[in-house]
């Protein structure tokens, strides 16, 4: 299988896990909110572990964070990395929701902000969160 079918595959299990989340979001949040991610997770690893080296690569810098997503294969790896860390916090907002009393309706503009652009769904809801509590919110 090509990392362009692969891409596909995790693309639409993201979006149709998304549909369910937000449709049946009592039913499904709690088991998707592990089954999706790790599922995402083992072709992350493997995604990984098969992507040729890139000597150019690394952390250090821009350019070398730049030269790591030059392969399809790494491409893979970091879009899937996202998809399991949208879909987490996802399942984490609508289970926390649930347990405030927010109505579902309410999130669902934070989660697909946060299907679309990660941390800034996460942002709304916490202010969404905050404002309907009047309070704070407790962090760990």
């Amino acid at each position: 299988m090509s990392d362009a079918q692969l891409f596909q595959y995790a693309n639409t299990t993201a979006l149709l896990s998304w549909i369910v989340l937000a449709v049946q979001p009592k039913r499904t949040a709690a088991t998707l909110r592990f089954v999706v991610p790790l599922a995402m997770a083992v072709l992350y690893i493997w995604a990984l572990s098969t992507a040729p080296a890139n000597p150019d690569g690394g952390f250090g810098s821009l350019a070398q964070v730049k030269a790591l997503f030059t392969q399809d294969r790494v491409i893979l790896a970091g879009w899937v990395h996202y998809l399991a860390f949208d879909f987490f916090i996802g399942c984490w907002m609508v289970m926390d929701a649930a347990e405030r009393g927010i109505k579902h309706l309410l999130v669902i503009p934070c989660m697909l902000l946060t299907f679309m652009f990660g941390p800034v769904g996460l942002l709304l809801y916490v202010g969404l969160r905050t404002a309907l509590s009047g309070r704070a919110v407790k962090t760990a």
